[in-house]
């Protein structure tokens, strides 16, 4: 099929109106005090994801026949910056959520797109994706989860690790073997629309650096008996295939927060360094302030024009691997590095809780990681690079 939201592009005045909805949300629900609240005390802002859920952001790139927005992923791409310019954490309860869907929309069969799209579109059930091990991160081919035939279910046994919306979701695209043995590898791997029940179960909540509200957590699957029509697609030994075509709206979804953070660090220093004077005069004037201040807001810039450069590709169809790639390495970084200069900028403020800069100083490092390290990504944006290059 199309990729979903690809087919029904927004004119320039509908994607003005629905990002100023979402503009004008932020300034009522995301208010500093209240994101402090939450992030400092790690609760669940379920409030906030009632709001979302409002919004239609968990339907966001579903196509409007299943009830969803339908959205373009370059207008979705500026969704995410938005709010993750303001507060990260949230974006990510709405992306692993939106990653199953595009699983089932892009490889599931009309049954399984009829049963389980309208609920993950209005949010009744809440998704994510169940992929990481204990010991299989980037190396998703060395899961261990198995799944078993008998019958007409599969009986699954094994453990994910660091799943976003493992504890307050209620349904997971479960990447498991279905074919251990088989060689290479991904060919026995399958990928399973997984509903919690009192034998697939979130055991803990896991603590962390940053990305504080939203539940991260371990899922554990113990003789899980699963009805087989719940294969993605219906043939077994697809699930690498669909997992990783879904990882590259994943990527640009972390390259939209990568770019937000650092805009956002970008204008609490650019405020502070206006009202902040030192030797008679605003610190921005200072030829130090300056050189960051000049080196952050063109990292903002790029890492947003690499964003929307990788969604239009998406957009269009194309393989964008090496694009998504592309932008979540350096959006990610200047979220790092920009959220470091800010700290720098505040002084001795940025590393008190009762300013946001530490906030994004925590969250930042989580874009370098999630949807595959950085370090991958230079590989794989190496890769297609001269794979689209070769030596004639």
């Amino acid at each position: 099929m199309d990729t979903p939201g690809a087919q029904t592009p927004l004119t320039a005045e509908d994607e003005a109106e629905l990002l100023h909805a979402i503009d004008a949300w932020a300034r009522r629900s995301l208010r500093p005090e209240v994101v402090r609240e939450f992030d400092h005390a790690d609760r669940y802002p379920a409030h906030i994801v009632e709001e979302m859920k409002e919004l239609g952001l968990f339907g966001a790139t579903i196509s409007p026949e299943y009830g969803g927005l339908g959205l373009p992923a370059s207008t979705y791409a500026k969704i995410v910056m938005r709010i993750s310019s303001v507060w990260m954490s949230i974006t990510g309860i709405i992306n692993s959520h939106l990653m199953l869907a595009l699983a089932i929309e892009k490889f599931g069969t009309p049954e399984q797109k009829k049963k389980w799209l309208p609920s993950l579109a209005s949010g009744e059930i809440r998704g994510g994706l169940a992929l990481t091990e204990p010991d299989a991160g980037t190396d998703l081919q060395g899961i261990r989860t198995t799944a078993r035939r008998e019958g007409d279910h599969y009986v699954i046994n094994g453990t994910k690790t660091w799943i976003t919306n493992a504890v307050e979701g209620s349904c997971f695209g479960l990447l498991v073997k279905t074919d251990p043995d088989a060689q290479p590898r991904h060919k026995g791997m399958s990928l399973f629309i997984a509903p919690k029940n009192p034998n697939f179960i979130s055991t803990r909540k896991l603590p962390k650096l940053g990305y504080k509200a939203i539940d991260t957590g371990e899922l554990i699957a113990d003789d899980y008996r699963l009805p087989a029509e719940n294969l993605i697609g219906g043939v077994e030994g697809q699930g690498f295939y669909q997992t990783t075509g879904g990882l590259e709206l994943g990527r640009i979804n972390v390259a939209a927060r990568g770019a937000g953070i650092a805009e956002g660090a970008l204008q609490l220093a650019t405020k502070y360094a206006q009202i902040r004077h030192t030797f008679g005069k605003p610190i921005a004037e200072h030829q130090a302030i300056a050189l960051k201040l000049g080196e952050m807001v063109t990292r903002a810039r790029a890492a947003r024009l690499l964003t929307l450069d990788a969604a239009a590709s998406f957009d269009r169809g194309e393989r964008c691997d090496m694009e998504a790639g592309m932008a979540k390495y350096f959006s990610s970084e200047a979220a790092l590095e920009n959220s470091v200069e800010a700290m720098r900028i505040h002084g001795a403020y940025g590393y008190s809780q009762e300013y946001d800069i530490e906030r994004l100083y925590r969250d930042a490092p989580l874009t370098c990681i999630g949807e595959g390290t950085n370090e991958m990504q230079r590989i794989i944006i190496s890769k297609q690079w001269i794979k689209r290059n070769p030596e004639s």
